[in-house]
């Protein structure tokens, strides 16, 4: 008898990728004629995040994809950066650069060890991304890093935003009908992300790679709760392996 398929969904924006340390990774911000600072993307992205989930569950004005909620933001993030006038400040040349930059990002350390100790477990590995699958895919390879474009997903796919969870259900009935009565994981480094995801049936996979602090008084225990990428996917084969022993 064949043994029980294993399929573990990764967050891409976030988790696998964006830079690992502080501002300088983060580049949200450049150094442009008016000397402007260095900013954080992560500010940016997470702001970005809030609206398009808003935007997704508003009865009003349906899904509107990731990226076009990231790009009118730019005037805003600066004004939230404490520049009194955003427009004056820098132009839509500077946000069209910024935007083009947010496409060259690149793989978070141990992301590539990450996903090879799973493949080399017996896991099938999906991407599953608020963007859009050519920018997510081009961040796979550049990194060097084969992944199967049909293992890549976008909530544009399906028309809701995460941290619905309506938003996961449809790749969870499609992992089910791969997997059977297979191991169904789903990691990123959101905790909002993975909480939403086991209420909809996943195992959670948690790394503090972004947000450091777990804050389980809100969202509880995952799974696997672990500090890098490379010991979430070891916590996760043991775990699953865990799991055919009993």
């Amino acid at each position: 008898m064949a043994a029980p398929k294993k399929h573990i969904v990764f967050d891409v924006i976030g988790t696998l990728q964006l830079r690992a340390e502080g501002i300088k990774p983060l580049l949200f911000g450049y150094a442009c004629h008016h000397s402007m600072p260095y900013l954080t993307s992560h500010i940016r992205i997470e702001t970005a995040e809030r609206e398009y989930a808003y935007l997704s569950v508003s009865s009003t004005t349906g899904y509107t994809p990731f990226y076009k909620a990231f790009a009118p933001l730019f005037y805003r993030v600066l004004w939230m950066f404490g520049i009194s006038t955003p427009r004056e400040f820098a132009s839509d040349e500077d946000k069209d650069f910024i935007i083009q930059s947010f496409t060259a990002l690149r793989m978070r350390p141990g992301a590539a060890e990450c996903i090879s100790h799973l493949c080399a477990n017996g896991f099938t590995v999906w991407g599953y991304t608020a963007g859009d699958v050519a920018t997510v895919g081009q961040y796979f390879a550049d990194a060097g890093i084969e992944m199967l474009v049909g293992n890549l997903l976008s909530c544009d796919m399906y028309g809701v935003g995460k941290p619905d969870k309506e938003s996961y259900r449809p790749v969870l009935e499609m992992l089910r009908k791969e997997g059977e009565d297979g191991e169904l994981w789903f990691a990123a480094a959101h905790m909002w992300d993975v909480s939403a995801a086991t209420k909809s049936g996943f195992k959670g996979a948690w790394c503090s790679v972004l947000e450091k602090e777990p804050c389980l008084e809100i969202f509880g225990e995952m799974d696997v709760m672990a500090d890098s990428l490379p010991e979430m996917a070891r916590m996760v084969v043991e775990k699953a392996k865990g799991r055919g022993r009993g």
